[in-house]
Order: C-alpha cells, then sequence, then structure tokens
C-alpha cells in the first residue's frame, strides 16, 4: 500500500468517526471505527467498526443504521476532503476485538486448569506428580 491510500485511509477514519458520532439514529449505538481499507483507485472504502453491545441484535441494529447513513456520510467525506472521487463505503463489523476476547477466555481457563493440577489433592495430601505413592499402594 503506498504512502497515499494511506494517508487517505487515516483522513477517511477521521471525518467517519467524527460524523458516526454525530448521527441520530437510534440503532447506532456506542460505535468506533477500527480501520479503513481504500482500493488502489479510490473509489472503494471497507470501514471495519466495533459496537456496543455487542450482541446479535445489537449489531444487526447497527449494521442497519450505518447502511442507510451511507449517503449522509458520503456527502460529509466528499465536503471535508478534497477528493476528485468519494469511495464508496461498505461497513464491517470488526471481529478482532471479540476474537481478543475469546482467546483472553481460554488463556484463563487454561490457567485455571494448569493451577488446579498444582494444587496439593486433599484426599491424598500429596501434590501430582510428587511421587510419593498414594496410600495404601506401597
Amino acid at each position: 500500500m503506498n504512502q497515499r491510500v494511506r494517508r487517505v485511509n487515516e483522513s477517511v477514519k477521521e471525518v467517519l468517526a467524527e460524523a458516526v458520532q454525530g448521527l441520530k439514529d437510534p440503532r447506532v449505538g456506542f460505535v468506533t471505527l477500527t480501520e479503513v481499507r481504500t482500493s488502489a483507485d479510490l473509489r472503494h472504502a471497507e470501514v471495519f467498526y466495533t459496537s456496543l453491545p455487542d450482541d446479535d441484535a445489537a449489531l444487526s441494529a447497527t449494521a442497519d443504521g450505518l447502511a442507510s447513513a451511507q449517503g449522509l456520510l458520503r456527502h460529509e467525506l466528499g465536503s471535508r476532503l478534497r477528493m476528485r472521487n468519494v469511495p464508496d463505503l461498505r461497513f464491517t463489523h470488526d471481529p478482532v476485538p471479540a476474537r481478543g476476547r475469546r482467546i483472553e477466555a481460554l488463556i484463563s481457563d487454561a490457567k485455571d486448569a494448569a493451577q488446579r493440577r498444582a494444587e496439593p489433592d486433599p484426599s491424598t495430601g500429596s501434590s501430582p506428580g510428587s511421587g510419593a505413592p498414594a496410600p495404601g499402594l506401597s
């Protein structure tokens, strides 16, 4: 990706972030734009966002609200950025934060399981792997 496209991506993200916060549509709640990827010819832009709450119903409502505001958002882009062509916007929910929460939960579960394995067994009084035979087996 060349420097010009990077600059356009950042500018589009900044303008859209401000414009989305000003939307009056109740379907669009707390939305954060995470990334913008424009095509090389700058005619198309994929806008990644996260939304709270992030349950299925709220995500669907947010997607509908952003889709209905696309014309207004494109108009705002055109008036704030000096571009020959204002890109068509496609809004996509960003799965990265949900994936991150899932990975954190898996790591936490693995730590808990490792901690349980390392704790002494109350019925035998020995810790697993300590080498001491269980009572009655010697």
